[in-house]
């Protein structure tokens, strides 16, 4: 099986143009690539994983990949895929950002002696002149066509901003800029992004000529693969001290049973032929292939040894044990009272629940157990002595837990 047709077989290709140029550039070694990242955040977080994983999948190929920080975009901010307008960052939060995705792409993707390059594409917007651009970019531009795109109509209903409608032109400069400077034949995007990726194509294209060698792919899920990176209490980090690698396990185990086997597929470096046999695998064998994606998952960002803790805290943890690895929350003195805390400041200081109204519903609805056995009671309470030592386990659902220690 060629790069190109792993590549299909993994679900990870959905709209491209010149396929066939595409496949002799990416089986033989020879694409040079790029895929944008907004540093909106100071962390990668799994909507990511799709990205970075095929990042990589290609370096192991022969490729070239070139990791885009929008450190000059992010002064506009994407309207892609949203309803409302970013919030405006400084040139410092920008930067500190920046530093911190290439700390955690290190892991994905080998940077060293010129096999993969990350480049700012504030380096040559900043110092952008403007009639420059009008005349050089805006000129290659139809504006009937740029509002047929998807991300502007999603905006127009409550008000597209100027300073947005410039992001496909940014965006598609940076495409004729690295391909001029760098050589880059290809890029890749979420299928919110054809719109901005034809620009670029198209602007290489008109200013070089059609014989320019510009290619534009886009990546299936990866609009699905952003909502993945997200849970009812906010985004799933690749920093640790955001998100701990027990929980990065956590929320792997706990995916869908219809998602799991799309998940191994797309994301992990198992051989298609070990995933095509998991596809038979139905009911107890499933939560069993929840666990190796979670494994490999964690594995790839954390390392092996912390893929391991993880994993033994979490057989620990459904057998009715104590985990060692679980995220812990350490009670302080004023929590207590005479000695004691009841359930309800307990489930709120563990950040399990928001309020004490609500431990109450999880409590009368049967929804919190410690150490395995369910609390039915209100109004229970817990010695110093009880919560001393290893502590206990405080559980809320069946996805939501936390070690509770004094």
């Amino acid at each position: 099986m060629t790069v190109f047709e792993e590549l299909k077989a993994r679900g990870l290709l959905a709209q491209l143009t010149d396929e066939e140029e595409i496949k002799e550039l990416i089986n033989n070694g020879k694409a040079t690539f790029y895929i944008g990242f907004d540093p909106t955040a100071d962390s990668l977080h799994v909507g990511h994983f799709m990205a970075l994983c095929l990042m990589k999948r290609l370096q192991m190929a022969g490729n070239k990949p070139i990791a885009l920080i929008g450190g000059g975009t992010g002064m506009i901010g994407d309207p892609s895929g949203r309803s409302d307008m970013r919030t405006m960052m400084t040139a410092e939060m920008i930067q500190h950002n920046c530093d911190c995705f290439k700390e955690q792409m290190s892991k994905f993707i080998d940077f060293s002696d010129g096999k993969a390059l990350m480049v700012n594409n504030a380096d040559w917007l900043m110092d952008l002149n403007y009639i420059e651009v009008l005349r050089e970019v805006g000129a290659h531009f139809s504006v009937n066509r740029m509002l047929t795109a998807e991300c502007y109509k999603q905006r127009m209903e409550k008000g597209l901003s100027f300073l947005e409608f410039n992001y496909m032109i940014m965006q598609s400069y940076d495409f004729y800029v690295l391909f001029q400077k760098y050589g880059c034949n290809m890029q890749f995007g979420g299928d919110d992004q054809w719109s901005n990726m034809l620009g670029g194509t198209d602007l290489i294209r008109r200013k070089l000529g059609k014989d320019a060698y510009a290619m534009t792919i886009t990546l299936l899920l990866n609009s699905e693969g952003k909502k993945m990176g997200k849970t009812q209490k906010g985004a799933v980090w690749l920093d640790p001290k955001k998100t701990t690698p027990f929980e990065f396990f956590q929320y792997w185990r706990n995916v869908a049973d219809a998602d799991v086997l799309k998940c191994i597929r797309m994301l992990t470096f198992l051989p298609l032929e070990q995933i095509d046999e998991m596809d038979r695998w139905e009911g107890s064998e499933l939560n069993k292939a929840k666990e190796i994606l979670a494994f490999e998952l964690t594995k790839l960002v954390h390392g092996e040894d912390e893929a391991n803790k993880a994993l033994e805290s979490a057989k620990a943890l459904f057998s009715g044990g104590n985990a060692a690895d679980m995220p812990t929350v350490k009670l302080a003195e004023e929590n207590f009272t005479d000695g004691t805390i009841d359930i309800l400041t307990m489930l709120v200081a563990s950040g399990l629940v928001a309020s004490r109204s609500e431990g109450r519903r999880a409590v009368e609805q049967g929804g919190v157990t410690v150490d395995g056995e369910k609390v039915a009671d209100v109004k229970a309470v817990y010695g110093k002595d009880r919560l001393a030592g290893e502590g206990i386990v405080l559980k809320r659902g069946k996805k939501n837990f936390k070690k509770i220690q004094v």
